[in-house]
């Protein structure tokens, strides 16, 4: 009796072991809180003042299918904006939603587009090229990789795609550096960021471009024009190579570039994705435009996170949407048990702040948690969210006003058709920062 209660203690003991192996402890939690407040749009406060009211607002883009994602917008000249998506997760043919009214909804697609856009095998990015010599009309590009997909073969390279009458014709794709070129790649999210560049002090008509590969090389390409029109782009160059073991080990990809002085500056800031996740997010600076780069460091918690999309308000400030990971302690006391990340995330998050906070590395203004994305079984917001959101489509009306459009599981009451999770779709939100200056001061006296 007592060799089988030995026995029994000591399986327990191993039982015990063994599973405390797969759990995560808080103290393997690496990273920082945040500091800053954070201005929580996914539950409307009671008594609410109705000039806020908006804020709260979750405007459905497109949810005709169970998994729709990675939304990208361009602003128009006519005011409408145009935000194009993926039928599916990254692969999926190119779909179109138009907004008439400032996102308030999104009633109209783009008719007759091209025939090999039914073939997109990424997540389509869209850029305005403005040309610096008052007289050729801007240009709208649309970008999207051939990445290689489980059980399916590639020819690599990106697709490139133009419309010179404000979206409502384009072209056909036409590929750049495939297998068949002389530096042939397999891109990843091409082009995450597209910076128009400078010479001599002054903008030129060129346009540098950014993606990473799947052993997270990171690269750019340059777009420029030929005298007939036609899109042209240089070979792919690893730009981060000084920097290679820091770029390996946080996993560096889906970069953000961002122009000092509203843009008009002499100086960028790069900010990457840290798909490891053993590291924030990145933060780089160039003052020769993308030809060095300083050492990256880890950017401040209040930014952590990935895919961050930037643009600068009328006021002059920075909003910058991502999707929020978390690797502080708050995140360690809410993981779920027995997990194995010692991370979560907030899902999908904007920051406010201003350029000298990304120089001098501080936290910035606040947050904005812009609206719940459901982990399969939550039935109301919660500090942890579903991490499969961002890649934000970010546009600045006339009026100041900010859209921004992303994915997510948005709503506990939408099934995918099988009713064994929470359908992913896009929505959009409206953002004046003069109402979520004062919202934010009212609810953190």
């Amino acid at each position: 009796m007592k060799k089988k209660l030995c026995l029994c203690i000591a399986f327990v003991l191993i039982i015990t072991v063994f599973s405390a192996c797969g759990k995560i402890k808080p103290s393997d939690f690496k990273g920082q809180d945040y500091t800053i407040p954070e201005l929580d749009l996914s539950v409307k406060p009671v008594l609410l003042p109705e000039q806020f009211s908006y804020l709260y607002d979750l405007v459905t883009v497109a949810d005709d299918a169970d998994y729709l994602a990675h939304p990208d917008s361009v602003l128009l000249k006519n005011g409408n904006i145009l935000t194009m998506f993926p039928q599916g997760h990254g692969k999926g043919a190119v779909q179109t939603r138009i907004s008439t009214d400032g996102g308030k909804s999104w009633n109209l697609s783009l008719q007759n587009t091209p025939v090999s856009w039914e073939n997109s095998l990424e997540t389509p990015t869209v850029y305005r090229l403005q040309f610096t010599d008052g007289a050729t009309a801007d240009k709208l590009v649309m970008i999207s990789a051939n990445p290689k997909w489980p059980g399916m073969s590639t020819n690599g390279g990106f697709n490139c795609s133009v419309s010179t009458d404000e979206g409502i014709t384009w072209t056909e794709f036409e590929t750049f550096w495939d297998k068949d070129s002389d530096t042939p790649v397999v891109p990843i999210v091409a082009m995450a960021s597209l910076t128009q560049l400078k010479e001599n002090g002054k903008f030129v008509d060129k346009w540098m471009g950014f993606f990473h590969d799947a052993d997270f090389y990171n690269y750019k390409s340059i777009l420029s024009f030929d005298n007939e029109g036609n899109p042209q782009w240089s070979a792919p160059e690893k730009y981060f190579s000084a920097y290679r073991k820091i770029e390996k080990k946080a996993k560096m990809c889906e970069v953000e570039v961002i122009r000092s002085e509203g843009g008009q500056g002499d100086e960028l800031c790069l900010l990457a994705r840290s798909n490891s996740k053993k590291m924030n997010a990145l933060i780089s600076f160039s003052d020769d435009e993308g030809m060095t780069w300083t050492k990256p460091k880890e950017a401040p918690a209040a930014l952590n996170g990935e895919r961050h999309k930037a643009e600068w308000t009328q006021d002059g400030r920075l909003f910058i949407t991502f999707r929020s990971i978390e690797r502080g302690q708050t995140a360690a006391t809410n993981i779920d048990a027995g997990t194995k990340k010692a991370w979560l995330s907030e899902g999908w998050v904007a920051w406010v702040g201003d350029y000298d906070d990304l120089k001098n590395g501080t936290e910035g203004q606040y947050r904005i948690k812009l609206a719940h994305t459901y982990i399969d079984g939550q039935t109301q917001p919660q500090y942890s969210a579903n991490a499969d959101t961002g890649y934000c489509g970010n546009v600045v009306l006339d009026d100041g006003a900010i859209v921004t459009s992303s994915y997510g599981k948005f709503s506990p009451d939408q099934k995918t058709a099988d009713g064994k999770s929470y359908k992913t779709y896009i929505c959009s939100k409206r953002i004046k920062l003069a109402d979520t200056d004062e919202l934010i001061a009212l609810l953190n006296p």
